[in-house]
């Protein structure tokens, strides 16, 4: 299997499929690459290179302890970019995997003219956690709540998170296998690094590196999403980037699936093409 290796000798897993301008895909919490596996298809069909990584502690990749924070999961996205030795990249970035790439693009993809263009959809930039500087964010007590459910049981914990994750709570069509998928993906997580993500995905402020952006930047959020609030990240976001467009779906969740994922999908195909 394919594997790069990054400067503190951890080994990352990355599927690389198709020919053409690189389009690089950043997975959410608590999944891997396979999260992409419908991208992957679609855009190399499209004439991309389509390439997705599993971050480090999750999917196949090295089961970490250490570097389970938002500037050591840039850095491992910048050794499977150099390992490669992508240009004129777009980056895709769902959910925690928006903070990856946001951050990555800013402090290391632009300077080596790496990065053409961004995407994020669901991410949780600038900033999840309520803090005085951000009081419409959420409390240290949902964060804490989540921790504690991922080390008390996780595979139950991920059970009943996709029900929220992919909105079959509000009545949207969202199939047993797909419910089924989101768990098998949780439970290859290394608990250590599942544990510490929480702290990178809630408490890393992106506000500095949305505003370094330089490029284009295409903000999408589904406006049912009940994982990251809507009004605390896209709604922001949009404000802090220099270059952005920002597309609603009504009705669509947290999770990339179904209708929404169709219509996504088509739009940033679109987006880079146009």
């Amino acid at each position: 299997m394919p594997y790069i290796t990054t400067a503190d000798g951890v080994q990352i897993y990355y599927t690389d499929q198709g020919q053409g301008q690189p389009v690089v895909f950043s997975h959410g919490w608590p999944l891997s690459s396979d999260a992409w596996q419908v991208e992957l298809k679609r855009f190399a069909d499209a004439g991309f290179r389509a390439i997705a990584h599993d971050r480090r502690g999750h999917g196949r990749s090295e089961k970490t302890y250490y570097g389970n924070d938002m500037d050591t999961y840039a850095k491992d996205l910048a050794a499977v970019v150099e390992e490669l030795d992508l240009r004129d990249v777009v980056l895709v970035g769902h959910s925690t995997g928006g903070g990856e790439v946001v951050r990555y693009a800013a402090q290391y993809g632009q300077d080596q003219q790496r990065v053409s263009r961004v995407v994020t959809a669901g991410a949780v930039p600038p900033l999840m956690l309520k803090t005085d500087a951000n009081p419409d964010g959420l409390p240290i007590e949902v964060f804490d709540g989540i921790r504690a459910s991922v080390l008390k049981d996780r595979s139950q914990f991920w059970k009943d998170l996709s029900e929220s994750f992919f909105g079959a709570n509000h009545g949207r069509a969202v199939s047993q296998g797909d419910k089924d998928d989101f768990w098998r993906q949780g439970m290859l997580v290394n608990l250590a690094a599942a544990y510490d993500c929480v702290k990178a995905f809630s408490e890393t402020d992106f506000t500095e590196d949305l505003k370094a952006l330089t490029v284009p930047i295409l903000i999408a959020q589904g406006d049912d999403d009940q994982i990251v609030p809507i009004g605390d990240s896209a709604y922001k976001s949009i404000q802090l980037v220099k270059d952005g467009t920002l597309k609603v779906y009504e009705g669509a969740p947290h999770g990339i699936q179904g209708d929404y994922q169709d219509k996504l999908d088509e739009d940033i195909i679109n987006w880079i093409k146009g």
